[in-house]
C-alpha cells in the first residue's frame, strides 16, 4: 500500500513538473465510463456472463452427483463387499477429480473464460486505445490518465475529462 501511494505521489510530481516546466498537457479519460457507453462491450458482457453462468452451472451439477454418490456409499457401505467399496471410491474420486478439471478448464488462469474474454474484449479495448492515442496526437496532449485505473485520483477537473470525446471519435456520441 505504501509502495503504491509513493508511486503515485510520484506520478504527480512528475505530471506537476512537467505541466508546470514544459506546459505539456494532460487529461484523463474513464475507460469504466467508455467501455459502458459501448454496445458491442455490453453485448459481449452479457455473451460471457451466459457463457460463465451455463459453465458453472455444468460444474455444480458435476460435484452435486459426486456429492449424491458420496452420500450413497456411505449408507451402503457397511454391507458393500471390500472390493465393491473400493470400485465405488475410485469411481467417486474420478467423478470428482474431472469436476475439477472442468472448473480449472473453464474458470482457471488461462481458462476458457478468459480466452473467451481476450477474444470478445481485446478488440473493443484495442479500439479504445488507439482513440486515445489518435486523440492524445491530434491534440497535443503528452499524458492520458485513466481515471478508472489503479492510479487514484483525489481530485479531477471536468474541464480535462475526455471520455466523451474518445466516444465521439468512436463514433458512440454526437
Amino acid at each position: 500500500m505504501e509502495r503504491e501511494m509513493k508511486r503515485t505521489i510520484l506520478v504527480l510530481a512528475l505530471v506537476f513538473w512537467a505541466s508546470i516546466g514544459f506546459g505539456q498537457r494532460f487529461a484523463y479519460i474513464d475507460t469504466e465510463y467508455i467501455l459502458g457507453n459501448i454496445p458491442e462491450f455490453n453485448a459481449a458482457e452479457q455473451e460471457l456472463e451466459q457463457l460463465s453462468i451455463g459453465w458453472q452451472g455444468e460444474i455444480e451439477q458435476l460435484f452435486s452427483n459426486v456429492d449424491r454418490l458420496y452420500r450413497e456409499y456411505q449408507a451402503e457401505a457397511p454391507l458393500l463387499p471390500e472390493e465393491m467399496r473400493r470400485r465405488r471410491e475410485e469411481e467417486i474420486i474420478e467423478l470428482e477429480r474431472r469436476a475439477k478439471e472442468l472448473q480449472m478448464q473453464r474458470f482457471g488462469r488461462e481458462g476458457d473464460l478468459f480466452q473467451k474474454r481476450q477474444e470478445l474484449i481485446r478488440p473493443i479495448q484495442d479500439k479504445v486505445f488507439r482513440a486515445v492515442e489518435e486523440l492524445a496526437t491530434r491534440e497535443n496532449y503528452a499524458i492520458i490518465f485513466d481515471k478508472a485505473g489503479s492510479l487514484t485520483m483525489i481530485f479531477t477537473d471536468v474541464r480535462f475529462d475526455l471520455s466523451d470525446q474518445v466516444l465521439r471519435n468512436l463514433g458512440y456520441r454526437r
